[in-house]
């Protein structure tokens, strides 16, 4: 029997409508799995207050070494039995990162409902963008470049106001957060919608990091502007 495949001729990707669903319903799943690590990596966090004493320099280094030493080993093992136990324990540690804004936003009366904000609002745009990547039809790989040196020039910007200390500067850098990892959402869906990402570990994985900086980024944003003391 003949089997047809569907090519996206402008991309060049050759990849068949089949082998593309299997990677977006694969990549949904683990990404439903991943958010299970994390929102326990956040609990030990909170509970036992092990993060607390990560402020400042030393927290961003801790942040930024663990984090790119996963990512590194999760690119090595993508292919491997051990891809998915290193992905997830990757988001067991961004958890346990989260932990502490989770505390300081706990610490708000109305710390639960900002959380619970913070979750519906991530929801609503990884919604929205999925939405929008299944109905354009236009190449978006040329965004890649772009948006790469957004997400460094803010990278820079969010480091040079942890010394600052400037709360509008953390409103800005949250708001701009939030547009940045919104389009690499839709970046990233598209990728794996067009064949251009084919492998459903490293699809997890950005998109994880994409709804991790949209809820972290709108959570800073709720508590800074809608946080209540007792």
């Amino acid at each position: 029997m003949n089997t047809e495949v569907t090519t996206y001729s402008s991309a060049g990707y050759g990849i068949s409508q089949e082998q593309r669903n299997k990677v977006m319903r694969n990549t949904y799943w683990l990404l439903a799995l991943s958010l299970l690590p994390t929102v326990l990596g956040a609990w030990v966090g909170v509970a036992t207050g092990i993060t607390q004493a990560l402020h400042g320099g030393i927290g961003m280094l801790v942040f930024l070494g663990g984090a790119f030493a996963f990512m590194f080993a999760i690119e090595k093992t993508k292919t491997s039995a051990a891809g998915v136990p290193v992905l997830l324990a990757f988001t067991f540690f961004m958890g346990l990162m989260l932990s502490r804004l989770i505390g300081v936003v706990l610490g708000f009366s109305n710390g639960t409902q900002l959380i619970m904000t913070a979750f519906a609002g991530t929801a609503g745009v990884f919604f929205v963008m999925a939405s929008l990547a299944s109905v354009i039809k236009r190449d978006l790989s040329g965004m890649g470049k772009w948006l790469f040196v957004g997400a460094l020039v803010l990278m820079v910007g969010a480091v040079i106001n942890m010394f600052v200390g400037s709360t509008a500067g953390m409103m800005a850098i949250s708001v701009a957060a939030i547009g940045i990892f919104s389009a690499y959402m839709l970046y990233d869906l598209k990728q794996i919608l067009d064949g251009g990402e084919t492998n459903y570990i490293s699809a997890t994985l950005a998109l994880y990091l994409d709804l991790f900086n949209v809820f972290q980024s709108l959570l800073a944003l709720l508590g800074i502007m809608g946080g209540e003391r007792d």
